[in-house]
């Protein structure tokens, strides 16, 4: 049953309220209901959850490597084998052997690998056919010496494919599915020492109608013989994205509960993702009754690439699913796919990109700032390691670490940075914890840098920053000291500070009393006429051991402004008149 169809506001700015049409000739296409009917009974994946992961199958070597300009060579390939079977892929596409020589060869390897334990005994090649005798053959001789393999024959299936590529009707395209299936049982029974399986894909399945598929896949089923200890899979792929995921779910879902000898059918999916939907279409998959997926790392393959596995296995992932294979190395991995593909992984990529867990937003800097600093402060309460705590941060929807990458490059600093990133860089790298009043000075120093500049500033340069505006003129300024004494006759007496203090181009002697030594220092620049109120004070040390030093930040109100300043030394005493001081000289230069 359709849902009624919304209401929309009658302002003319809305483009359904135009009377003419715009520009592009949208009529010439049909919509997916025009293409092919989908039968929708009771459906259940709406409801559905995904529990546990999905068998998955890298099409990288096969899928993947005919979309590539420059195909992988055998020396690509073999890095990008053993990539897989590291990551603990249990079948992996190796190959489409009667297309390429790169491609027989590359087989034939893998087959010399096999004694040396190349290919580990809990990895299946699967092997790529056409419906054509010929080329089964030439299949299964590169798959001779194999101990076990997947042979999968496809034929395009879909009225467009019959008619136009094809030249045959419903009836025939059968016929040469059901001929070439019957020749790779009598190659495969020629061989009774290797466990070799078979698999059917009706290319265009998304575009068929769903009772041709399913009379051709219960066909195979059956002159395969197929049960639950030597199943059949059939891929059923969105060769052509067309529809919404949802439509494809109600095809899979429909395969799923029509089957012939479902408990001996592997029900597998291989979506693109023409529309941009192609993990959509694979997680919808798996809830319509999928229990097999096929794609590629980072997503490549034709026109806009076969869905990606990385982006599917880290989805469940953060959602508390083991995904059954090993990405906590995200960065190898990614490099060896590009290396191999001689394409590049996008910066924005889904959990492998440079740039996902960085923040340049305030913002958003600010609640991973906290974010990260309660769930370290969770972790020591309940007893465990950071990396064992429950994961709740503001915008990371997974720990970076998870995934090898480190916390230096979650937040950075351009012109739309806020106080919160600038805090936290300042102190994962440099240490400095800057109160919080002093933050959005800082902030705003930073900002008319890097607007100037138009790039982001590192930590490096940040900490650079901070020593100019705040810790130089504590050290450098036209006040300063040219000598300092400061001792306390008794605990029940006042601190004493004498010092000569060089103000513009004299120098005197001055002496001042305080309840500390840092309120006797500004009591003596009162006597050199200097009025200096210390409003906020805050301290902390830097380093260990021999290497410790002191920061110390004073917020100061002088002629009726506020002044931040900061200083650091060994000494935290000197570092705190520094930081007085640079409050002192960063108002004379106003």
């Amino acid at each position: 049953m359709n849902a009624a169809p919304p209401s929309y506001p009658s302002h003319p700015s809305y483009p359904w309220n135009r009377q003419q049409p715009g520009p592009m000739p949208h009529h010439r296409y049909r919509p997916h209901h025009e293409r092919v009917r989908v039968p929708v009974g009771e459906r259940s994946w709406p409801s559905a959850r995904i529990e546990r992961a999905p068998l998955w199958v890298p099409v990288d070597l096969r899928d993947g490597n005919q979309a590539l300009a420059e195909p992988m060579d055998t020396g690509r390939k073999r890095r990008f084998f053993d990539l897989l079977v590291a990551m603990g892929f249990k079948e992996i596409e190796v190959g489409y052997p009667s297309a390429s020589r790169t491609d027989f060869d590359f087989v034939r390897h893998l087959t010399a690998l096999v004694a040396d334990g190349g290919v580990p005994d809990e990895v299946t090649p699967v092997v790529f056919t056409p419906a054509r005798r010929d080329l089964i053959d030439r299949t299964f001789e590169s798959i001779a010496g194999l101990p076990r393999a997947v042979v999968h024959l496809y034929i395009p299936t879909s009225p467009v494919w019959r008619e136009v590529v094809l030249g045959r009707d419903r009836a025939e395209v059968y016929a040469v599915a059901a001929d070439a299936a019957a020749h790779m049982a009598r190659l495969a029974d020629a061989r009774p020492d290797a466990d070799i399986r078979f698999q059917f894909a009706p290319e265009t399945f998304n575009l068929t109608e769903p009772d041709y598929v399913l009379e051709v896949c219960d066909g195979l089923t059956e002159l395969w013989d197929a049960s639950p200890d030597r199943p059949v899979t059939h891929n059923l792929p969105a060769t052509v994205e067309i529809a919404t995921p949802n439509v494809y779910a109600d095809q899979i879902e429909y395969m799923h509960k029509h089957l012939a000898r479902r408990d001996a059918v592997i029900l597998s999916v291989h979506p693109h993702n023409d529309r941009g939907t192609g993990v959509a279409c694979a997680e919808l998959a798996v809830l319509a009754g999928a229990q097999r997926v096929e794609g590629c790392l980072f997503g490549n393959g034709e026109r806009t690439g076969n869905v990606d596995l990385v982006t599917l296995a880290l989805n469940l992932y953060a959602q508390g699913v083991d995904p059954m294979v090993d990405l906590s190395d995200i960065d190898a991995v990614r490099e060896t796919v590009e290396y191999c593909n001689r394409l590049p992984v996008h910066p924005r990529h889904p959990y492998g990109g440079d740039l996902v867990y960085t923040a340049f937003s305030g913002t958003h800097q600010d609640a991973i700032g906290k974010g990260l600093a309660r769930h370290t402060a969770t972790a020591a309460a309940l007893g465990v390691a950071p990396g064992e705590a429950p994961w709740e941060v503001p915008y990371l929807p997974i720990d970076p670490a998870d995934v090898g990458r480190t916390y230096e490059a979650v937040i950075r600093v351009n012109s739309q940075s806020g106080k919160g990133g600038v805090a936290y860089l300042l102190e994962t790298h440099h240490g400095l914890d800057l109160p919080r009043r002093l933050r959005p000075a800082f902030s705003a120093v930073v900002q008319e840098v890097t607007d100037a500049s138009g790039r982001e500033a590192t930590p490096k340069e940040l900490y650079e920053l901070f020593d100019t505006e705040y810790l130089a003129p504590g050290r450098d300024g036209d006040v300063g000291l040219a000598a300092w004494t400061t001792h306390q006759e008794s605990p029940d007496t006042h601190h004493r500070f004498a010092c000569t203090l060089r103000t513009d181009a004299r120098t005197g002697d001055h002496e001042g009393t305080g309840n500390g030594p840092l309120s006797a220092f500004v009591d003596a620049l009162a006597g050199a006429g200097i009025t200096v109120d210390v409003v906020d004070f805050a301290q902390h040390a830097v380093g260990g051991g021999q290497s410790a030093e002191a920061v110390a930040y004073a917020e100061c109100r002088i002629g009726g402004e506020t002044f931040w300043g900061a200083g650091r030394d060994t000494s935290v005493l000197t570092a705190s008149v520094h930081a007085v001081l640079a409050a002192v000289n960063r108002s004379a230069a106003r």
